[in-house]
């Protein structure tokens, strides 16, 4: 697994900016190399901005979208079209916007969809869709090119919240019962699976950041804070405004 690498914006505006060009070059090498590219998204209001800026790149015609897989890291247990939901935020900012192939959009079970009021039927559904696209020589997961998270102020990524049963999960997909933040039924990749993308980027804004951000960065245990046990296969980046940055050594910082 990589070791993190640390790059500091101003403004959460500039933060947004830039992680969307990353996302857009990222996804153009990636169909460079593989002729296709495949991201995991996450949800937040960091998220929702990431996403319109990308909506609002030139650069962003450049990508064959109809050649892009797009994959959920976790999801809110709730009705499809909830405005709760990661989905309906990701599809209002920017898979509305531009021209996916719907077959190749992959949201999370929605609550009362074919699994109905089940989230560990959701969890099981969603593992068979990935183990479906899965790489040739692996069983059970495709090819991530890049996987974005947020990061709680309790050190959460995705849904797997510190002391969580979730993280003695071995399974790729987990429901979860009881999340500390609500709602209180969720689905989410669990650490291992999000631990085999090629790149996990990091994305976190504001003050409230800053403790968890810095204790991940600093080795804490995994299992007390989910975030420093996230590394992505060939890299890991973590990427910050300064407020969310404030307890970063500066030796680790890369200003922007």
């Amino acid at each position: 697994m990589s070791e993190a690498s640390v790059a500091v914006h101003a403004d959460a505006d500039l933060l947004a900016q830039a992680v969307a060009a990353r996302l857009v070059v990222k996804l153009l090498d990636a169909q460079a190399e593989r002729g296709q590219a495949s991201v995991v998204l996450t949800g937040g209001r960091i998220a929702a901005a990431v996403y319109r800026a990308v909506v609002a790149l030139p650069a962003r015609d450049a990508v064959d979208w109809s050649r892009v897989d797009v994959w959920w890291g976790d999801e809110r247990f709730l009705p499809e079209g909830d405005p709760d939901r990661n989905e309906t935020q990701a599809r209002a900012a920017l898979l509305d916007a531009v021209p996916l192939d719907p077959a190749r959009v992959h949201p999370m079970p929605a609550a009362g969809g074919p699994g109905g009021a089940d989230p560990e039927e959701a969890a099981a559904r969603y593992a068979a869709e990935l183990a479906a696209a899965a790489r040739p020589g692996t069983a059970a997961l495709p090819h991530f090119d890049v996987l974005m998270l947020g990061v709680g102020e309790d050190g959460h990524v995705a849904s797997v919240f510190p002391e969580h049963p979730v993280h003695y999960e071995s399974r790729p997909v987990s429901a979860v019962r009881g999340s500390p933040k609500p709602p209180p039924l969720r689905t989410t990749l669990t650490l291992p699976a999000i631990n085999t993308a090629e790149e996990v980027w990091l994305v976190a804004s504001g003050a409230d950041k800053a403790r968890a951000v810095g204790m991940a960065l600093a080795s804490a245990g995994p299992v007390q804070l989910p975030a420093a046990g996230v590394r992505g296969v060939s890299r890991t980046l973590w990427l910050l405004d300064r407020p969310a940055a404030a307890d970063v050594p500066a030796r680790l910082r890369s200003l922007r």
